[in-house]
């Protein structure tokens, strides 16, 4: 230590330079945050192991060949047309009004025009007044319900889906299996279960990733029609070629013996074509049965969606069926990094839990758009919980908007381990130079992960 004006400088035992005593107690506070280095496993910031994204999706070149040649026969105008129309309106789309809902409602209504009534008629001899409600309250009940129409998928209305969904359901099925993929390497799974599996995104998506490891493909689908036309793309578009995945099994109704399980099982877009409460958490429980490793579902990024998704995680994470054929118990792998209440259900107004995929179109009447598919999903686990946390020296946050970069910090909106939503700007000097260089090199949807040490060192300076 030695004096230098007004300064007083000593020698750093961690740098071995020459710093003055205010230098030495920055080095000193980042010393924690500097061993975050751990977190990223020897991999380069820009992929460090919270990095989930992918980046545009291009659908297999097999897959795109066999659906313009599928497609070749209607008139391309008006296919894309009908397209347009059909994205909108499955995405427009709500749940129907449950029964229960229903009889509150009307019961609403039955109370206000009775109050109504008695103002106007207050002798109460009219004879016909039960009969005038119980119409005005079913006037009422036909103008404000929402009515939904139930879609019976032929041929023609296949074609029109395959042009308008193919691409963005492949895209957000591919998405969402790749958290597995890259958060749990080891896992490789040999069956695949495919409920509502259309024109079989998720065989391909499955199999874009994890290639001949997947011995068998079962997919399901009520419609005898989707399942002609998936097994068309897999055959390259005609009916005599050889499929290009081998052991794919096409089934209309869902098995629902526990004893055969799935390694991995998929449902994308099916849980909201449901009609009702009962008949989703029915398909659910089966389809938690019949999962061995992880269970995928998928929907679109609006609010029903969204909380189609959070009725399925709460109800297999609350049941206790009375038989288990599994005595593992099921933990959320993605995308909450906890088990508690969903925060964007609480907050108000509701704001669905959303992400989104960029990925090429399909090229129907001119070259390939670059479009942003919208969606929710929830990949429920049979695998041991410990596997989750490695280390006891952070906690994983989801980046659950966009990621906006400034100059000297990264603002990010987070939903913590312990099930808050939080704004943080993350900056070199507070939270290290790893973790905010993880930051900048983060997108919405990624994983962040939020270090205990930096925490408490920042409750300290608050104290």
């Amino acid at each position: 230590m030695y004096l230098l004006g007004s300064r007083v400088y000593v020698k750093c035992a961690r740098c071995h330079f020459a710093l003055c005593l205010r230098e030495m107690q920055r080095c000193q506070s980042s010393a924690a945050p500097l061993e975050q280095a751990d977190f990223l496993k020897g991999a380069p910031h820009r992929n460090h192991p919270g990095v989930t994204n992918l980046k545009t999706v291009h659908l297999p070149e097999q897959l795109q060949i066999a659906a313009q040649s599928v497609l070749q026969g209607p008139d391309v105008k008006s296919l894309t047309e009908r397209a347009h129309k059909l994205s909108n309106f499955l995405w427009s789309r709500k749940r129907a009004i449950e029964t229960s809902q229903l009889r509150e409602k009307a019961s609403l209504f039955e109370r206000k025009f009775l109050e109504q009534e008695r103002d106007i008629h207050k002798d109460g001899n009219d004879h016909k007044l039960e009969a005038r409600i119980r119409n005005r309250v079913l006037s009422e009940l036909r103008r404000t319900t929402y009515h939904r129409t139930p879609l019976r998928y032929n041929e023609d209305l296949g074609l029109v889906y395959m042009a308008a969904r193919l691409a963005g359901g492949y895209a957000a099925v591919l998405r969402s299996l790749n958290e597995i993929k890259k958060r749990d390497p080891l896992f490789v799974p040999y069956s695949l279960m495919d409920f509502g599996s259309g024109l079989g995104t998720g065989t391909w998506a499955s199999h874009s990733l994890w290639g001949d490891s997947l011995k068998e493909y079962v997919c399901v689908d009520s419609s005898g029609d989707m399942n002609t036309l998936a097994e068309r793309l897999l055959r390259g578009g005609s009916e005599m070629d050889n499929p290009v995945i081998k052991q794919v099994y096409f089934r209309q109704f869902l098995p629902v013996s526990p004893k055969v399980q799935f390694d991995l099982v998929v449902a994308a877009f099916s849980l909201s074509e449901l009609g009702t409460l009962n008949e989703r958490l029915n398909v659910i429980f089966t389809l938690w049965r019949k999962t061995n490793s992880y269970l995928v579902l998928v929907e679109n990024g609006t609010k029903d969606g969204h909380q189609i998704l959070m009725e399925a995680r709460d109800a297999i994470l609350n049941r206790e069926e009375e038989v288990q054929h599994d005595l593992r118990r099921p933990s959320v792998f993605a995308p909450c990094t906890h088990e508690l209440p969903c925060p964007k259900l609480i907050k108000r107004p509701v704001v669905p839990c959303n992400f989104t995929q960029f990925y090429y179109s399909l090229p129907l009447s001119r070259s390939q758009e670059r479009q942003q598919e919208k969606f929710s999903f929830l990949i429920i686990s049979r695998s041991d919980g410990e596997k989750a946390r490695e280390t006891e020296n952070w906690d994983m946050a989801r980046l659950i908007g966009h990621v906006h970069r400034r100059p000297r910090h990264v603002q990010c909106q987070l939903c913590c381990a312990n099930g808050e939503l939080k704004q943080l700007a993350v900056t070199a000097r507070h939270h290290g130079k790893d973790m905010y260089r993880c930051a900048r090199s983060s997108d919405w949807g990624d994983l962040l992960p939020i270090f205990h040490a930096e925490e408490d060192s920042k409750n300290d300076e608050t104290q």
